[in-house]
């Protein structure tokens, strides 16, 4: 396995396509890295030219004689298979493969990066790209790209799908002072992907936050082993673009990306214990607030602001978006109380009112910051006529050192009289704001790291040995050789029973004189429906009767179900009349399963019955790795939960026979890969137990 921190540490590095023509790629490249500061060797490869820039310039990789960690590739896309057969040969272990022409423009140009990608394997390198900007590190130092700028020097790893946003986020972090460790464009991802460029950053000694933009993750249980492992020593946050009908069609045509389901990737970034922002601000925001600020222990945020109005709107901010306005104690008070005016709020949101000078805000921070109930501070300034903006600067600052275990934010609202004092705070490391709301916002993606970091640590997958694995390989199998792939009802019911999911017991009757001796063996009262592979809403072609109390109303409900559903449907195979035990009512829920290309099975559960699609109260989880406490918090996370708990005054149901229910039905679809669709809609609640009422399987 090759070292991939030779891509951003290399000892020496080799130009294929160099030029000494200004505005060609070639140019831009060697020209970068000559001017980067680069400590190694660099070789310029051009048949035409004998020198470049004062180097030596040489026919073929081959040809330089000497040991190259990297090749970075700047000609045309049809050269690139015989350059990479040659460093190949040479033992050059890794390419930046800079040329664009390959999959992002077609059939063609796809067939052509597999050939490039088959080379790259056979002779065991590793490939950044196609269809790059190329790689920077701000430690080694190398820019290996042909953008303009190089990065100042920071902690933050950005990675991207893009390119071009990389050059126009290099632009803008100058203007803004923000520095990088790394910046990586990942381009096709033909050999290369996310999973790595993560392994590697999170290896990265310079490395404190991981940045990502991406249109697609090529390996979706890959992408979650390399980042659970990465958020352990360090945030990573992911902008994720496509997530509109519009946006995922242009994702596509960008980069040959295809894009996934959302709802499978916000769910699978949180098992990863990755943050996700929902723009480009969010993004590095957050970034820079990890580079600089400590992981907040919880969700207790406390502000401190000299005007009334901002601290109601950042209150509000607050506790929309599920953090908590801590609550001070009774020592806290009494210190506000008796150093601020008797007209000051001294209850969280703290106003040390307009007249303020930097002393009223250095003691009202110092206060709030020691009290054991606050995890976090935002602290809001207006710029009066009275107040020294700097010096409360100042104090931000050396509040921030005398309590380096807690957050802390600013937002200064102002234009040319809080200018100074906020290029001083973003100098000392105060992520800070235009307005109280971005200020709250980071703190909450600060504080969601926290609780998803804790959560990579809930305990293993949740497994059942009690399962009957050999019954549903039977039925599968029977399935597959009538030439089916949707399950019956009551083989769907047996699944789920082999599993341990609590089923209302049912038959399949094909004659009427079969469907009255299992209405018998029942129970009366019983439901009736037309078992059938091609009829999937069965109430709308007359082939469901319930409350059946008589085997004379068996046999004619029999008879007129399947009378219906021939008449409705001509064509459709008929198997029969599933006949299945009347449960009592309960609270309808719905446990189901969907499979995303990328992540594989995602496990739903939340309010079910006819409503399903109009309430779309649902929670998903990934299938794979599901662990209790997973189950546990999809649960809470529904509407359903309210009414399962116990709502106004009824007898709560039983959660754990529901906690149960997923945790079981997630390990059926991890064990049958082979299941691509699965509804359990309704179960019935109950205080005691549950019932799965309606059953559906569909397998490969």
């Amino acid at each position: 396995m090759r070292d991939l921190r030779e891509i951003i540490h290399p000892r020496s590095v080799a130009v294929v396509g160099a030029s000494k023509t200004p505005g060609k790629i070639g140019y831009a490249v060697l020209e970068n890295i000559i001017s980067s500061g680069f400590p190694g060797e660099v070789y310029p490869v051009n048949p035409k030219e004998r020198e470049i820039m004062g180097k030596k310039c040489y026919p073929t990789v081959g040809d330089v004689g000497k040991p190259v960690d990297v090749a970075v590739l700047c000609v045309p896309a049809q050269a690139c298979l015989p350059v990479a057969e040659d460093c190949g040969k040479a033992g050059i272990h890794h390419l930046v493969v800079i040329t664009a022409g390959f999959k992002e423009t077609g059939k063609e140009g796809r067939e052509l990066e597999n050939q490039l990608v088959s080379i790259v394997r056979r002779y065991d390198m590793r490939m950044v790209g196609p269809n790059c900007l190329g790689v920077m590190d701000t430690s080694t130092p190398i820019n290996a790209t042909f953008s303009k700028n190089f990065p100042l020097k920071g902690h933050i790893a950005f990675i991207s799908q893009s390119g071009a946003l990389c050059i126009a986020i290099l632009d803008w972090s100058l203007k803004r002072g923000l520095g990088f460790s790394q910046f990586i464009s990942m381009g096709n991802k033909g050999d290369l992907n996310e999973a790595d460029y993560i392994e590697m950053a999170a290896d990265d000694p310079e490395t404190k936050v991981i940045a990502l933009y991406l249109e697609d993750i090529a390996d979706g249980q890959r992408f979650i082993e390399s980042a659970r492992k990465a958020s352990l020593k360090k945030p990573i946050v992911v902008l994720k673009v496509g997530v509109s009908a519009s946006g995922a069609k242009a994702a596509s045509s960008h980069t040959g990306a295809l894009a996934g389901s959302d709802t499978a990737y916000d769910a699978a970034l949180a098992h990863a214990g990755v943050l996700r922002a929902s723009t480009m601000t969010e993004l590095f925001d957050m970034a820079v607030a990890f580079t600089n600020q400590p992981i907040p222990r919880g969700k207790r945020i406390a502000i401190v602001t000299n005007s009334g109005g901002p601290g109601v709107v950042a209150t509000d901010a607050v506790e929309l978006c599920g953090l908590e306005m801590a609550r001070f104690s009774a020592e806290t008070e009494s210190v506000l109380r008796e150093n601020l005016p008797a007209m000051a709020n001294i209850h969280n949101p703290v106003d040390v009112i307009g007249d303020a000078h930097y002393d009223r805000y250095e003691m009202a921070l110092d206060t709030v910051l020691k009290d054991p109930g606050v995890d976090g501070v935002s602290v809001l300034l207006a710029p009066t006529a009275v107040l020294e903006v700097g010096k409360v600067a100042e104090v931000v600052v050396d509040m921030g050192r005398k309590y380096p275990d807690k957050p802390l934010v600013a937002a200064f609202t102002g234009g040319a009289a809080v200018e100074e004092a906020v290029k001083y705070l973003a100098k000392h490391g105060v992520p800070t704001y235009d307005f109280p709301e971005p200020a709250v916002a980071t703190l909450r993606g600060m504080v969601r790291y926290a609780d998803l970091r804790r959560s990579l640590t809930d305990g293993e997958p949740w497994l059942f040995g009690d399962v009957d694995r050999k019954k549903v390989e039977d039925i599968f199998r029977r399935v597959r050789e009538d030439g089916r792939d949707l399950l019956l009802g009551p083989e769907a019911c047996e699944v789920a029973e082999a599993y341990g999911i609590p089923a209302a017991p049912s038959r399949l009757a094909k004659t009427s004189d079969e469907a009255v001796r299992f209405a018998r063996e029942l129970g009366y009262p019983v439901v009736m429906k037309i078992a059938s592979p091609d009829i999937l809403h069965k109430t709308d072609v007359g082939g469901v009767r319930v409350g059946i109390k008589s085997g004379d109303e068996v046999a004619k409900a029999f008879d007129e179900i399947v009378s219906n559903s021939r008449k409705a449907e001509p064509k459709a195979r008929i198997y029969g009349v599933e006949i299945q035990k009347m449960m009592p009512s309960g609270h309808e829920i719905i446990i189901g399963m969907t499979k995303d290309p990328t992540f594989g099975p995602l496990v739903a559960f939340g309010s079910g019955g006819i409503l399903v699609n109009l309430l779309k109260d649902a929670a998903f989880r990934l299938a794979r790795g599901l662990t209790r406490a997973e189950v546990d918090s999809m649960i809470r996370e529904t509407k359903a939960y309210t009414i399962l708990k116990g709502f106004r005054g009824a007898p709560p149901d039983d959660l754990e026979a529901v906690a149960l229910a997923i945790g079981r039905t997630a390990q059926l679809v991890r064990d049958f890969d082979q299941i691509v669709e699965m509804d359990i809609n309704p179960v019935f609640a109950y205080p005691k137990g549950l019932s799965a009422l309606d059953v559906k399987i569909r397998i490969a």
